[in-house]
């Protein structure tokens, strides 16, 4: 079994010394060197390249400079998807974004995690867990979002948190680690002015 089918499993595997890992990464950071070096006016430009870059992109979608990713083939996102600067996607395994995703600046989704035994985590390997956003979600400023979690449709996740476990559909969640605060219903103006 190679590193990369041990990744797809959910097993440990060697992500910093296997020569195929190795040279798919590095094609990912030259493809997003590229990116981040393009002229911001380059809009076809840029979208050329997100699809050769990306797993699977809806027609309709927009990632401001820089953004960062480890393989970028693991990286699904929907119509309508938008991500503000220095978004950062370790996609050790797969990162699904649903439709109407907006992810506010500086946040980070983060499929890999090391043992908690130095002697395993010194041998370069790891674990990578996948991450679902749904439809229709908003991520606040400087979110992390790690290993495993699934975001529900609807959810709003507040500037700051750390999001360590599943959030349901339809609430605003914040803190570190995040919790559910309330559900978002139809009455929003006013309990938007609240949550100020």
């Amino acid at each position: 079994m190679t590193e990369k089918e041990k990744a797809i499993q959910g097993m440990l595997y060697d992500a910093n010394y296997d020569p195929q890992l190795i040279e798919e990464r590095m094609r990912c950071k030259e493809l997003c060197h590229e990116y981040n070096s393009m002229c911001p006016s380059d809009m076809a430009g840029r979208t050329r390249l997100m699809h050769t870059l990306l797993g699977n992109t809806g027609k309709q979608f927009l990632i401001e400079q820089p953004f960062y990713c480890d393989y970028g083939y693991n990286i699904e996102i929907g119509e309508n998807f938008y991500a503000n600067v220095n978004c950062v996607v370790l996609d050790g395994a797969r990162v699904c974004f649903g439709d109407n995703v907006f992810v506010a600046p500086n946040c980070g989704f983060y499929t890999a995690g090391h043992p908690l035994d130095a002697e395993r985590r010194n041998q370069g390997l790891e674990y990578a867990y996948p991450i679902t956003i749904g439809n229709d979600v908003w991520i606040g400023a400087g979110v992390s979002v790690l290993p495993g979690v699934t975001i529900g449709d609807g959810a709003v996740i507040g500037a700051g948190s750390v999001v360590t476990k599943d959030i349901p559909p339809r609430v605003l969640a914040v803190g570190n680690p995040c919790r559910v605060i309330r559900p978002i219903s139809n009455d929003t103006d006013e309990n938007d002015k609240k949550d100020r």
